[in-house]
């Protein structure tokens, strides 16, 4: 009997550290294009054939107002960085960089919005 509830213990406490576990975990849910939000985290600027573009966590946004508009990545926009998670592809011979549909090519230190 001893056992047992010393059995039952352990396993009350080891489900309560799970539960408390999976509660920690972070669900990114990446908006759509057309999507209006009203606040980025750590965007960085991009000006692109004199537009202004904001690029945060691999998507791309441009001002309205006071809020961003989710867009496509326009074709020929540089940036220095991918976010974590892009997918390395060898497409036709050429190596490519893929992050949430959008298509990426290396090009000296920066990256560039490709169609594929």
């Amino acid at each position: 009997m001893k056992n047992l509830k010393s059995l039952l213990v352990v396993l009350l406490c080891f489900g309560t550290f799970y539960t408390a576990d999976a509660q920690r975990k972070v669900v990114r849910v990446y908006p759509n294009h057309g999507a209006v939000v009203t606040t980025i985290h750590k965007p960085k600027l991009v000006i692109h054939k004199k537009s202004n573009y904001y690029f945060a966590d691999g998507i791309w946004y441009k001002a309205k107002g006071r809020k961003y508009v989710v867009v496509r990545a326009p074709k020929g926009i540089k940036v220095r960085t991918l976010p974590r998670g892009n997918k390395v592809v060898v497409l036709n011979g050429r190596k490519l960089y893929k992050y949430k549909g959008v298509w990426y090519k290396k090009s000296g230190r920066n990256y560039i919005v490709v169609n594929v």
